[in-house]
């Protein structure tokens, strides 16, 4: 146990502060969190609509990769897809920048615009559609357990932990609970109870992201797709730092709609098209929630390794013509739900690593502006000595 959370532990936990998080995690263990709290929609109501529809998007993704994949009329497509993904991954870091295969951000040059356009630019229009509408309580509740390309296990696993991030939010936004570090343990301890269906509260092997398989098989693939995604997850992120630096410093009072607008930005037309550009990489809590990192690291991985699992995911049904899905996925699942200390990072090369990503190239900070990369390496390029500093399709 580490002294800050034998700090947490003393009895200086007042009974007030226990009782509001006895409240809290009675509405999470009922899975009661169907839709965002109450207190979002309070407050927040565009963003509780966002948050909502959210879990439809995100869900109605990995379907419409496997339609696009399984598209007859993409097979040529497909098959040169998969030998370029195929001769990259066989190739070393130094090769790929020499060949001119590499960009600034890892991410093929061949590759930067989709493979499969039309199909792709239809889904995402049907998915902005789908997150510009209003949700009832039923279709939120089962927008990932009638997921046909995920399974049902993976369902479970992505609605409790969007459960689990609606409960941080309510924790955040009651002002009755004076401990926000206590009913946040309180919220932690009651999500991994449920031990198969809950992901580590450690720093998995963060690099298996960028190591699996079919690693970067969603943002080759699937560009704008990939885009849309990361652009909801840094929401997720941006909202929730946005909040607890606005209880931290009052200037900061108000930032949700600030994040709320550069969200839009990001999104632009339906195409895809628009002056501030999706994030290239994974969004990360250390880079874009750093506040909620510093009061709550094991909060913050849980929310990492989730969306880090939900692109391993995608990334799996994107790679083209890939076999045995089922059993792909089973593999990662059981990688992330594993809470043994063998498969964790030390916590400096998580933080290596959600970092290495760039604020900028993650969407940029939940407050404040960035208007170009910060690093120097991306993530794909930890280990290479000469690196390029060109960015494609920015």
């Amino acid at each position: 146990m580490t002294n800050s959370q034998t700090r947490w532990n003393k009895p200086a936990r007042t009974l007030f502060a226990a009782m509001a998080c006895s409240a809290v995690l009675g509405l999470a263990g009922q899975a009661a969190f169907a839709q965002s709290g109450e207190r979002v929609h309070k407050e927040y109501p565009q963003l509780a609509d966002l948050l909502n529809a959210f879990d439809l998007t995100q869900a109605k993704t990995f379907e419409e990769i496997a339609k696009i994949n399984a598209e007859p009329g993409y097979k040529a497509e497909r098959a040169e897809l998969r030998e370029h993904m195929d001769m990259m991954k066989g190739m070393t870091m130094s090769e790929m920048m020499a060949s001119g295969m590499m960009s600034h951000g890892g991410m093929s040059m061949h590759t930067a615009t989709s493979p499969y356009p039309d199909m792709e630019v239809a889904s995402r229009i049907n998915l902005l559609a789908l997150m510009r509408a209003k949700h009832d309580d039923k279709e939120v509740a089962n927008a990932y357990m009638d997921n046909a390309a995920i399974g049902r296990h993976a369902a479970v696993i992505l609605r409790r932990g969007r459960d689990f991030e609606n409960t941080l939010f309510e924790i955040y936004l009651d002002d009755s609970i004076r401990d926000k570090k206590a009913a946040i343990d309180a919220a932690i301890a009651e999500y991994l109870s449920d031990e198969s269906h809950s992901v580590s509260s450690l720093p998995t092997a963060s690099r298996y992201l960028i190591d699996h398989d079919q690693a970067t098989g969603f943002q080759t693939a699937f560009p704008r797709l990939s885009g849309l995604m990361w652009t909801q997850q840094w929401l997720q992120l941006a909202a929730l730092e946005s909040i607890i630096l606005g209880q931290l410093d009052k200037q900061f009072a108000g930032s949700v709609n600030g994040a709320m607008e550069r969200f839009w930005n990001k999104v632009g037309t339906d195409g895809g098209m628009s002056m501030f550009p999706a994030p290239t990489e994974l969004p990360m809590s250390p880079a874009i929630a750093p506040d909620l990192y510093t009061q709550s690291p094991e909060a913050a991985v849980i929310l990492d390794n989730l969306n880090i699992l939900e692109t391993v995911l995608a990334d799996i049904l994107s790679y083209p013509d890939e076999q045995d899905l089922e059993t792909k996925m089973d593999t990662a699942i059981a990688l992330f739900t594993n809470k043994e200390v063998k498969q964790i990072d030390r916590p400096l090369d998580y933080l290596l690593f959600a970092l290495r990503g760039g604020i900028y190239d993650q969407g940029g900070p939940a407050v404040g502006d960035l208007t170009r990369s910060e690093r120097n390496r991306s993530r794909d390029a930890m280990n290479m000595v000469h690196v390029a500093t060109m960015k494609t399709g920015q």
